[in-house]
């Protein structure tokens, strides 16, 4: 069972600009660049970092704000062309503000190697959905709120801990009353739940970062992932988003190989970045433009 991640990272306003802060990931991520808040933003993270202790801010930026990060040593960690509304891409830097931050143990970095390779070896094999013939092993659909409490025990089970409060029905229900979150779900022969995975939209932004990917320790093998993944891909294309994306962890070999399988591409991994399964880990970017 999962490690209460308590407090839960704040969402809150810096400026005019949309960050998550907190001690369990111990950072700040700007989530949301607002463009008259550029570049006097980057001070006041720098400073509120500071004050805090945090080990790292992440920022996810348009590519017109770089170079100023890139001066108060930023550096780029991946990228999405078109995240914007299919035209300006989206840049992922990040500034250390401690040295163990930015280490990553030798064999840790080995393994993020090999999983990529690995995985960018298996690259397009699921481009288009298999033969009609092909059926998903478990029924599959898009989750409504009624669904909410067998989706955080499935949550619970699975993640250690988690960078958002998934575990939490109001939460799921809260996303899915606003129309930010669309989650979905596979389910066994008696109507279990066995998987599930969301998709987060930014409708202003015309994107969509494809998450919480999740299958219960008995499940696994059957590749439910790819037959998840590619039920969200349907449901966004329908929905007009341009561009999809992952934030993987990089050291789970199973999904940086379903999103290569599926046609996305990797762009690069963000260094001790998120507090996910019991600590923090580095994460991998994907990207798939419709």
């Amino acid at each position: 069972m999962r490690t209460v991640n308590t407090p839960f990272d704040s969402i809150e306003k810096l400026r005019n600009s949309v960050i998550q802060h907190g001690p369990s990931s111990n950072r700040i991520y700007l989530m949301k660049l607002v463009r008259d808040d550029h570049p006097d933003i980057i001070p006041d993270l720098v400073k509120m970092a500071e004050e805090n202790r945090y080990g790292k801010i992440f920022a996810k930026v348009p590519s017109w704000a770089v170079d100023q990060f890139l001066e108060n040593k930023f550096t780029k960690e991946a990228e999405v062309p078109g995240f914007y509304n299919g035209e300006t891409d989206a840049v992922f830097l990040g500034r250390f503000l401690k040295d163990e931050r930015q280490e990553v143990p030798k064999d840790i970095r080995e393994k993020i190697s090999e999983i990529i390779t690995i995985a960018e070896s298996k690259a397009g094999q699921v481009t288009e959905r298999q033969d009609e013939d092909d059926e998903p092993p478990f029924a599959l659909r898009r989750l409504a709120q009624e669904d909410a409490h067998t989706l955080t025990k499935l949550y619970a089970k699975v993640f250690e801990s988690y960078p958002f409060p998934i575990f939490e029905r109001e939460y799921i229900v809260h996303t899915m009353e606003e129309d930010m979150i669309s989650y979905y779900g596979a389910f066994d022969e008696k109507g279990n739940l066995v998987a599930a995975s969301s998709a987060e939209m930014d409708k202003k932004a015309k994107n969509a970062e494809m998450t919480d990917f999740a299958t219960h320790p008995d499940y696994r093998g059957h590749g439910t992932a790819l037959y998840l993944l590619a039920l969200m891909e349907k449901d966004m294309k329908e929905r007009g988003f341009p561009v999809l994306y992952t934030i993987a962890r990089a050291i789970s070999a199973g999904m940086n190989i379903t999103f290569a399988k599926a046609g996305y591409r990797f762009t690069g991994t963000l260094v001790n970045n998120t507090n996910i399964s019991g600590h923090i880990e580095s994460m991998n970017v994907w990207y798939k433009k419709l």
